[in-house]
């Protein structure tokens, strides 16, 4: 078997055909997630139902719901004549909210097909110089979730959670006039990792208690609206219909890949090895067990697919140092990983923190699903130094992978002096070399670009509902886009990268090679030898 890899010794016109094959691949992934896709997440703004639950106190002793057989008794407001006869307090009145609500006549159900539900509170607050308001409020909720399916009673509430959260109000005072709402932000409530369930049902009790100072300074609170958002069913659908496909293809190219390899008459290289463990993450990221999510409740898949992406990025980062280091054709020492130890563990540095972060928050919601890490202004400081940090990261990361491939392109040049030197069809194979690795190396730029803008933007929009910025929208073209834009990156470097079974027209017959000495100037890197100038002539 030949030594040289395909990207050496594919034909131009075959080259040609690939290459035009993987874009229109690419624009086919875009087109799927604009023109068949819809929005990726729905929204539901779902208004408090105030109840009254005489002699409950702070105690759940029964479920409040506001449809069905059995419903609660219904408080208009605050002002309610039955409060002041009844000296009704406000530990007594619980806020309930059903989802999801009825649309046209017609009662609805929560779809598996949501996968998970990400829900934040907006308090209707009014401002009344009669009533305490502090500077910075604090906001204590008891708060208690259940579900329950379709064939079950009105009544037949199953408990998932139960807790006392405290949340900071941050509130716009610089404008206050009588009777007029003040601007508050919006309180994250809760995650649910699964939406395994047909309706689900929330109570919330804000209990008061002077000498404790608990909701004493929160003003004058009309009302409570929630707000549930989960992926679009018919985006799930889409989405997972691309994991399906992919997967076996993915699959397919890798163990081609790795065939030919262990089919030369030497070791894998560092490259190899490198591409091996990008194609198995790539692979791994593509496989739908989103699919197990319809028949089985799984409440951790938040957390495994955070864990899953976040695997996928550390080989995807690593894998570009080592791939435009071993093209450092100046380079002595190559095909070593411990050369790479100081870029890798910054690399890895970097993610386990990223992964430290999730387990945090995502960990902790698996018992809990009311915990936040945004809820308090110490949690919200550190996840804005997070998300900041984490964008300035990736920028460093971004800079430094262009500085790499500027020098490994400076270094190609460089070597095109010599090109003069040789034989027409020599300098006509290694000209060709050398412009499909510059093709190669501005792919790799553009999917680093666009992979650090993709983790930005993720990050931003992720929080956009915990730090109150919900202008912030991407789309579905753009999701389903970049990751197919990962599977055709991985997928071309796994073909192109893959040793060949031809041999080298350009130095065969009245060029004899002798073992030891393969001549290849860009792809130089997997087979550890260094180019020097003697070896450019045999």
């Amino acid at each position: 078997m030949a030594e040289g890899v395909v990207l050496e010794t594919l034909s131009n016109r075959k080259l040609v055909y690939l290459t035009m094959s993987l874009l229109l691949l690419q624009i086919t992934f875009y087109l799927i997630g604009g023109l068949i896709a819809p929005a990726p997440t729905n929204v539901q703004n779902i208004l408090g139902t105030k109840c009254l639950d005489t002699g409950g106190g702070r105690a759940w002793t029964k479920w409040h719901y506001s449809r069905g057989e059995g419903r609660c008794e219904f408080v208009d407001e605050f002002n309610d004549p039955r409060i002041m006869m009844d000296h009704i307090s406000t530990n007594e009145i619980v806020f309930v909210f059903q989802f999801p609500t009825p649309r046209g006549g017609h009662e609805l159900d929560m779809s598996r097909w949501f996968q998970n539900i990400i829900s934040v509170l907006q308090l209707d607050v009014e401002y009344n110089p009669d009533v305490q308001f502090d500077d910075n409020p604090v906001i204590t909720m008891d708060a208690r979730l259940g579900y329950k399916n379709k064939h079950d009673n009105h009544s037949d509430w199953t408990e998932i959670a139960r807790s006392t959260e405290i949340r900071d109000l941050k509130c716009n005072l610089a404008k206050r006039e009588l009777g007029q709402p003040i601007e508050c932000d919006l309180l994250p409530f809760f995650e649910l990792g699964s939406c395994h369930h047909d309706y689900y049902l929330i109570n919330i009790r804000l209990p008061v208690d002077e000498k404790r100072m608990m909701n004493t300074g929160i003003g004058v609170l009309n009302n409570i609206y929630m707000i549930a958002i989960h992926p679009n069913g018919g985006f799930s659908k889409v989405w997972l219909s691309l994991k399906t496909c992919l997967f076996p293809t993915m699959l397919a190219v890798l163990i081609w890949f790795w065939h030919r390899v262990v089919q030369l008459p030497r070791p894998s290289n560092l490259l190899e090895r490198m591409l091996l463990a990008l194609g198995l993450t790539m692979a791994f990221l593509n496989l739908p067990v989103e699919w197990f999510t319809l028949w089985i409740y799984m409440p951790y898949m938040l957390l495994f697919s955070d864990i899953r992406q976040g695997i996928f990025h550390t080989v995807l980062l690593s894998f570009w140092i080592i791939f435009t280091g071993e093209h450092m054709m100046d380079q002595v020492q190559r095909n070593r990983l411990v050369l790479y130890w100081k870029h890798l563990g910054a690399v890895a540095f970097g993610c386990i923190c990223l992964f430290v972060f999730e387990l945090c928050e995502r960990g902790v919601q698996l018992t809990n699903p009311f915990y936040s890490i945004w809820a308090t202004t110490s949690g919200s400081k550190l996840g804005y130094a997070f998300v900041i940090l984490a964008s300035v990261a990736a920028c460093v990361y971004f800079v430094f992978l262009c500085v790499m491939v500027g020098r490994a392109l400076i270094n190609i040049y460089s070597k095109r002096s010599l090109l003069a030197t040789m034989s027409k069809a020599r300098r006509k194979y290694y000209k060709g070399l050398i412009y499909r690795f510059n093709f190669l190396m501005m792919m790799t730029v553009v999917c680093a670009a666009i992979t650090v803008i993709f983790f930005i933007i993720g990050q931003v929009s992720e929080g956009q509902w915990k730090w109150n910025e919900n202008s912030l929208e991407y789309n579905s073209a753009f999701l389903t886009g970049v990751y197919g834009m990962w599977n055709v990156y991985v997928c071309c470097l796994l073909i192109l990268y893959a040793p060949s079974h031809k041999t080298k027209a350009v130095i065969t017959g009245r060029f004899p090679l002798h073992h030891k000495h393969v001549i290849c100037a860009i792809t130089l890197c997997h087979q550890n030898v260094v180019l020097e100038k003697e070896i450019w002539f045999r």
